[in-house]
């Protein structure tokens, strides 16, 4: 399953730099529905994603129906991201 959707960066509490793009709901409601098939536990969805020319594998986070996808520190640094950024992003579910 492959989505490709834009969102803003956000800060979310943490000492590190910890920023994160929100699922829109309509994606969130198909990774929710396939959900059981591939979370490994506490509801997180493992993934591939995408964002210019940067790949890299992380779970999606489920917060308030939807999902949150972390930007990795070495992400931020390769694609000169920072809170507030409109990024697009591709996320492939990992089975």
């Amino acid at each position: 399953m492959n989505f490709e959707f834009s969102g803003k960066i956000f800060h979310w509490r943490g000492p590190a730099p910890y920023l994160f793009v929100t699922v829109p709901p309509g994606q969130s409601g198909e990774i929710k529905a396939i959900s059981r098939l591939v979370t490994y536990g506490w509801g997180v969805i493992p993934v591939r994603v995408q964002i210019g020319k940067t790949e890299w594998q992380t779970s999606l986070f489920p917060k308030d129906g939807r999902y949150l996808v972390p930007i990795r520190m070495s992400a931020q640094r390769a694609e000169h991201l920072k809170e507030g950024d409109i990024v697009t992003l591709r996320l492939e579910i990992r089975m």
